[in-house]
């Protein structure tokens, strides 16, 4: 495992450790190589320890066993902040602390997997951030991202993909894809594009008329 990154320009991609699943070294060591900035939960500081990662940013609640001070020497230099806010999740309170940075982009590991109800959160908090972070979810088997009304990227025949609503989309328009929505509508808990596929090597456009649509780049 990198022990520390490379690039330091707050324009590439930050990345925030969560506290979900860990993922598999070698992704996690891809991310790292390329993130000038990594941002740890409180609740996996430890985890993220054990793997010899240089942390940037150590951020939370801290919770009353919790003892941030010891990681000052350990991990120095560190910035510790603390985010008491209860109306929030660390991972948003991650967020926000980036977006005062004026970092334009994040990739995030770590937050899916384990509970349930961390994992639902995690993927659609990202909705609120639409226009403020571009915000890429990431684990073993999938990447996670927020579309913009419309979407085009080059793909290899047989990619797998699913459309995810958050609430109800309307006017989805695909094309190249095996299953195609023409002006289609999906609304989450009762139709969902999952499960779709790239039809041939070549440029996915989808785009939406109205909502929040998750593209899941997924691998078996």
């Amino acid at each position: 495992m990198s022990s520390h990154h490379i690039v330091r320009d707050d324009q590439e991609p930050a990345l925030i450790i969560a506290n979900g699943a860990a993922c598999q070294p070698e992704l996690l060591g891809q991310l790292l190589e390329w993130s000038p900035l990594v941002v740890v939960l409180d609740a996996a500081m430890e985890r993220v320890m054990e793997l010899d990662i240089k942390v940037d940013v150590l951020l939370g609640d801290f919770d009353a066993d919790f003892d941030p001070e010891k990681y000052q020497t350990e991990q120095y230099p560190i910035d510790i902040i603390h985010a008491p806010d209860q109306n929030k999740t660390d991972l948003e309170k991650a967020f926000d602390y980036l977006i005062e940075r004026n970092i334009p982009a994040v990739n995030v590991v770590w937050a899916t997997g384990k509970r349930a109800d961390h994992t639902i959160t995690n993927l659609t908090t990202i909705t609120s951030y639409r226009d403020r972070l571009k915000i890429v979810l990431l684990d073993d088997h999938s990447k996670v991202f927020l579309l913009p009304k419309k979407f085009e990227k080059w793909y290899t025949a047989n990619t797998s993909i699913s459309l995810i609503p958050i609430g109800q989309v309307t006017g989805i328009h695909s094309s190249n894809l095996f299953y195609p929505l023409q002006n289609d509508s999906l609304k989450l808990g009762y139709r969902t594009g999952s499960s779709n596929h790239v039809t041939h090597d070549g440029i996915v456009t989808i785009e939406h008329a109205e909502g929040d649509l998750l593209l899941m780049e997924c691998f078996d």
